[in-house]
């Protein structure tokens, strides 16, 4: 568990293979959820946050630790 929190609507940024991308959280995640083929295994004690990039407009589910307030 970590002590970053988000809030839905905050800009955001996380490292890809093709670079640092932004985008905005758009809610936190506290149950398993699938996202892009994805599925994270979130919990009320280890949320995870869904973000939707600025240049695809894809969605995306992140660890809290990978995010960081652009």
């Amino acid at each position: 568990m970590t002590d970053k929190t988000f809030t839905s609507g905050d800009h955001v940024k996380w490292d890809t293979p093709q670079g640092e991308t932004h985008g905005k959280v758009v809610r936190k995640e506290t149950s398993t959820a699938k996202a892009g083929g994805h599925v994270a295994k979130a919990t009320k004690k280890d949320p995870q946050y869904r973000v939707k990039s600025d240049k695809s407009g894809k969605e995306a589910i992140h660890k809290p630790e990978e995010l960081r307030k652009a």
